[in-house]
């Protein structure tokens, strides 16, 4: 490694560098490529205090004036999406097309919020000499905790919405996918005060010094449901807002009228996009027992036309595993494949450097088998048959999970009606993965609390109050 491989964090405005460090590997090889600062408690505390003198200025400037600096932060995203999404492959490991699409939908998103939203008071019609007017001020001290599977896409609708609103930010991306986020600090540091945006890196060690901490005011979480659970507890003795976005087992239910040959290659790139390491991903597919045979056919030849390799690769279409942890749990879903279903596609890990895995169909398989339970986060993909859409539905709802779904059908009304029985914070029809920024996207069940994006979003990081007028 070179100096220009060593990462420091941000705080106050400045780098900061500590005497432990995090190895960063990139998953195409299995060898580190970099370093980053290592936080302690100590780190927190400064970066905590760093966001609290920053926030009483930065809440107080000018509504306008930080509508024009979020402006300036879509500027400069646009200018580095080519560098920082290249940062993004390298410690990864997805295709670098879809890496440089992470940092411009921030692009996009900072523009978007920019023109469209407003946390000026709103002044309600009224009579008789009342007045009614409702506020929304900044809440404080934001901690956006953000996962490896998407370091930029998960952060974007955290902090720009935040700060946006008068909140000052503390980072914590996930330990094996810090430096993308670091980058972020430091080009958005040169637009914004000092202290307003902070960079913490940790080895997944310090996420209740951060949740817990008094100085903190709402936390904007996305990781699993287990560790979710854990922020509502660390947040709860000080009362914090929080936001949770978890995990997802979402099922694809495909109807009795599509063409197999048109609908298989969405489908199956519904639940293989960065190599299944999406918690929107279709990760149970259920297919009408009559086109059973045909649908598993075809979903063998898309496995088998995919490229695994280098996300750095342009010929790449599937990337690697983005870490070793995540690379052991898919060999024991790969190991229930093989015990409880028909492996027709894949089915092992691939030998040589990296954390590579064959893109895997598994038939025949019990909704009770592991795969089909637990949200696996990797490219091996279960397909049930079903033989009547209510035995579908209720089973693609028998599940803790309730993030998002697909269903897939020809007939439009009926594809709605079906859409509306299933038990997800989004359901697409027709489609997968499309966001509109007007439109909040939220968990149902275990899959989250409150919501990311549209009104309700945007509003998350503030407080609202009224004051409510009578004539004397």
């Amino acid at each position: 490694m070179t100096d220009k491989d060593k990462y420091e964090m941000i705080i106050n405005g400045r780098p900061v560098a500590t005497d432990r460090v995090i190895e960063v590997i990139n998953p195409a090889s299995g060898s580190v490529f970099a370093t980053v600062a290592r936080a302690d408690r100590a780190t927190v505390d400064e970066a905590v205090a760093s966001a609290r003198r920053a926030f009483p200025a930065w809440a107080a400037l000018p509504y306008a004036e930080r509508v024009a600096i979020m402006r300036k932060i879509g500027d400069v995203l646009a200018s580095h999406a080519d560098e920082v999404g290249r940062l993004i492959t390298t410690e990864q490991g997805k295709p670098v097309a879809e890496s440089v699409g992470e940092v411009v939908g921030g692009s996009m998103l900072a523009k978007y919020l920019a023109d469209n939203v407003s946390f000026e008071p709103v002044t309600y019609p009224s009579s008789s000499g009342h007045r009614i007017v409702e506020h929304r001020k900044p809440l404080g001290v934001v901690a956006a905790i953000t996962p490896w599977n998407y370091p930029l896409t998960l952060l974007w609708i955290k902090l720009l919405p935040a700060l946006l609103a008068g909140n000052t930010v503390i980072v914590k991306p996930a330990g094996t996918t810090p430096l993308s986020s670091v980058r972020i600090g430091e080009l958005l540091n040169d637009l914004l005060p000092a202290g307003v945006l902070n960079v913490i890196c940790d080895d997944n060690d310090l996420g209740d010094a951060l949740t817990s901490h008094p100085g903190v005011d709402n936390i904007a979480f996305t990781g699993s449901i287990a560790t979710g659970s854990k922020v509502m507890v660390s947040a709860a003795a000080t009362i914090k807002r929080i936001t949770l976005e978890l995990g997802g087992n979402d099922p694809a239910i495909v109807l009795d009228d599509v063409d197999v040959a048109d609908a298989v290659g969405r489908v199956y790139r519904a639940a293989t996009m960065n190599a299944g390491q999406v918690c929107l991903a279709a990760k149970r597919i259920f297919v009408p027992s009559r086109m059973y045979d045909e649908f598993c056919g075809e979903l063998v030849r898309h496995a088998g036309a995919e490229v695994i390799g280098d996300g750095m690769d342009p010929a790449t279409t599937m990337g690697p595993i983005q870490n070793a942890m995540q690379y052991a749990r898919t060999q024991g879903y790969l190991e229930d494949a093989h015990q409880s279903g028909t492996v027709i596609a894949g089915g092992a890990l691939i030998d040589g450097p990296g954390y590579f895995v064959a893109p895997t169909i598994v038939r025949d398989i019990p909704d009770d088998a592991r795969l089909v339970r637990e949200e696996q986060f990797c490219p091996v993909v279960p397909v049930l048959s079903y033989d009547d859409i209510d035995d579908a539905v209720a089973r693609a709802n028998s599940t803790e999970y309730g993030l998002g779904a697909t269903v897939w059908g020809r007939d439009l009304d009926r594809a709605f009606d079906v859409a509306g029985r299933v038990e997800s914070g989004t359901v697409w029809v027709n489609q997968h993965m499309v966001f509109d920024f007007r439109v909040t996207a939220r968990g149902a069940k275990h899959s989250g609390l409150g919501g990311e994006l549209g009104t309700e979003g945007w509003e998350a990081f503030t407080q609202g109050y009224a004051v409510n007028q009578a004539p004397w």
